[in-house]
């Protein structure tokens, strides 16, 4: 049987943390969250050398463990738990090779907590470019550690990482730094009282506000013989600390770093005074925009052709293949369409994840927030909303877990009732099967229409949140002030494995938690389409027959006939006619008003629900998209989706709270219903009055 071992991945953001973790996990690895925390946690499982294996588990970054923020409390809290299950048998400290002094300040930290630590330069191909040399005999020596040169670009350095993972337990887990310098006689009297302890794990306890399991600060006040400094002497020891470990760590680099300005190659500098600039930085984003949303539609259409057309003969075939009934009903009417609705809309949703990732992996992202900073503080925003703004276009759930970094509770909080008016993926559904209904194919400037619209959509979506924000700053009688710090790292080509192994995680966690709802709700809403409760559903083919008796009209148009006044007369339908009258001014009917409300669960299940309720008594060769197409307003006749009822559908969709999930999570990041009520009242109501508007102007 082989030992398992579990490794600690840390590190500053922006090291490449995450691709060293690709590089030994692979596809071995699963996301969720912290246990009670909504922080998200990577693991995974590594094969190492002579039968071991390594459980990983990649820490959120953090810069030192001087917690400021939710995510750096998670790091400190594994690394003091010894009884956690996941606490390490070695931690790896990742660095990038160009800032290695800002880098090491964490490493010699977390070796004061006696853990057998392993440091990993990383990047290790850009040191030609940079002029860097090392002098890994030295740095190894002093930092009593061993080093692993890495570049996971070029795959060199994983298996000598591997090798030292293995071997771990001939690593020196004596400390670099003597902390206790800073006070000796505070630093003995903490040993004395404490002498089985290890002493910087006493002195994380007394400086952090995070949990320990055990060991906490008022079992060290209540010891005899020992008093703890006041918060003011405790922040002045924190900086000397600090201080005394820069100290060593520029000692170290002195004589283990050496770096050749002349032969740095300074790209950086130029690119960000082009894509920071006042006013060609903001040019250049717009036109990466508009390059994306134009590339989801062209890339895309294919695949979802082929996908609309597969769903379609697969209920076709379910239906004549299997013995006729109930369940062969539910299979081709129900379930087949419902996850239909949802799978042909995987392409778009991967090329936009992908397309997200790239500008991340390449190092723009980072760009794009601090020159969106210039925007955002006019309108009582800090640069840091940027990120959860920005990350809300994958989903508001993790957008607004995001907020978590932002010190501001006033900054915090407007940026958690803003962030679902940004366009998220399950959103993306709705907007392009409602476009490619009401919008034209033609092009502008080469540009097309359908591209534009996404984009116009997604805009409105991100004004609309920065609007109220400025609102909020004004209604919202809460004082604060914070300062935008963001960190520029480097440009950089991004990898393919990464991109690859980030595009598949989010499209599978997008499908299949969409498509757990989807089923759900397909059968449910199957069973209600079926069924009725009187005469004018019992008897449906008598009722038709007889009202068509003089029309002569063909068997497969008077099987069409019963089928849409069995649905009308259904559970669904009579649900649906009661609501009409409250929605018919926007231009919708009955069962686009049962799309609505089903899409509460989830804004993606709108498209699933019109694919069960349309399929119900249909022909199934027929694929979504044309039976939507023929539907006829029950009022004004003509086509149901007209340009008029289809840009109201997309305003209704992009400011209403359409979402159970999102409700719950600002729920839970509030700690009160009171701000997911406002939210659900506010944006519905405005999303209707919009969308009211919108259809009574252009009808």
């Amino acid at each position: 049987m082989s030992k398992q071992i579990n490794v600690a991945l840390i590190g500053n953001p922006n090291t490449g943390k995450t691709s060293v973790f690709n590089a030994l996990t692979g596809l071995n690895q699963k996301v969720g969250n912290y246990p009670g925390i909504t922080v998200e946690k990577k693991q995974g499982i590594c094969k190492l050398p002579r039968g071991v294996k390594a459980h990983i588990i990649d820490l959120p970054g953090t810069y030192s463990l001087n917690a400021s923020s939710l995510d750096e409390n998670v790091v400190i809290e594994l690394l003091l738990n010894k009884n956690d299950k996941d606490f390490p048998d070695v931690a790896v400290v990742v660095s990038d090779v160009e800032n290695l002094k800002r880098n090491l300040l964490l490493f010699t930290q977390i070796k004061d907590l006696q853990i057998p630590t392993i440091l990993v330069i990383n990047m290790a191909d850009r040191m030609r470019y940079k002029g860097i040399s090392l002098d890994i005999e030295y740095i190894e020596e002093h930092l009593k550690t061993k080093v692993a040169l890495v570049s996971t670009r070029k795959k060199e350095g994983i298996d000598q990482l591997k090798n030292l993972i293995t071997n771990f337990k001939d690593i020196s887990v004596e400390p670099c730094v003597d902390t206790s310098e800073i006070d000796k006689a505070y630093f003995d009297s903490l040993h004395k009282a404490f002498p089985n302890q290890i002493i910087y794990k006493l002195w994380l306890v007394i400086t952090q506000d995070v949990n320990f399991g055990k060991t906490d600060r008022h079992e060290i006040d209540a010891v005899a013989n020992f008093k703890t400094k006041s918060k003011a002497d405790l922040k002045r020891l924190q900086q000397k600390e600090t201080i005394k470990r820069y100290q060593f760590i520029n000692n170290v680099l002195k004589n283990g770093q050496t770096i050749d300005v002349l032969k740095a190659k300074d790209l950086r500098s130029r690119l960000d005074r082009i894509l920071t600039h006042k006013v060609f930085g903001y040019v250049i984003f717009f036109i990466i925009l508009l390059t994306i949303f134009q590339a989801i539609y062209d890339w895309s259409s294919v695949p979802m052709d082929f996908i609309d057309g597969v769903f379609a003969s697969l209920s076709e075939w379910t239906n004549s293949k299997l013995p006729s009934g109930a369940f062969t009903d539910l299979l081709s009417e129900g379930i087949i369409p419902g996850l239909g609705g949802i799978v042909i809309f995987i392409p778009q949703i991967a090329f936009l994840f992908l397309f997200i990732s790239v500008l991340e992996e390449s190092g723009y992202m980072s760009r794009v927030v601090f020159l969106m900073d210039r925007v955002m503080r006019r309108f009582g925003l800090s640069g840091k909303s940027v990120v959860p703004l920005i990350s809300g276009t994958a989903c508001a759930i993790p957008a607004i877990m995001a907020t978590r970094n932002i010190e501001s509770w006033k900054e915090r909080l407007i940026t958690i009732l803003v962030t679902p008016f940004t366009t998220c993926s399950a959103r993306l559904p709705v907007y392009l099967i409602i476009i490619s209904l009401v919008i034209p194919e033609g092009r502008f400037f080469g540009l097309g229409y359908q591209a534009l619209t996404l984009m116009a959509l997604y805009l409105i979506g991100f004004g609309t949140a920065i609007l109220s924000a400025y609102i909020l700053n004004k209604v919202l009688k809460i004082r604060s002030k914070t300062f935008f710090v963001v960190e520029m790292p480097n440009y950089k080509l991004p990898l393919f494995k990464n991109v690859a192994l980030t595009v598949i995680e989010k499209t599978k966690s997008f499908v299949l938690g969409a498509g757990k709802i989807i089923l759900a709700i397909s059968i449910l809403l199957w069973v209600l389409a079926s069924y009725g409760p009187g005469p004018e559903f019992n008897n449906a083919e008598e009722i038709v027959k007889s009202e068509y008796a003089s029309q002569n009209l063909s068997e497969e148009e008077m099987q069409r006939k019963i089928a849409s006044q069995k649905l009308e007369y259904s559970f669904i339908g009579l649900t649906g006619r009661t609501i009409e009258p409250l929605i018919s001014p926007l231009g919708y009917d009955w069962k686009i008003g049962i799309a609505i409300v089903s899409s509460f669960a989830a804004r993606e299940v709108f498209v699933g629900t019109l694919a069960t309720i349309y399929s119900v008594g249909s022909d199934e060769e027929e694929t979504i998209k044309n039976r939507m197409a023929g539907e006829v307003n029950p009022i004004l006749g003509g086509p149901l989706f007209t340009f008029a009822s289809g840009v109201s559908l997309m305003l209704f969709y992009a400011f209403a709270m359409q979402c159970m999930s999102t409700l719950a999570i600002v729920k839970r990041e509030t700690n009160s219903w009171k701000w997911p009520i406002l939210q659900l009242v506010i944006m519905s109501s405005f999303a209707y009055l919009v969308a009211l508007v919108a259809f009574q102007l252009l009808k």
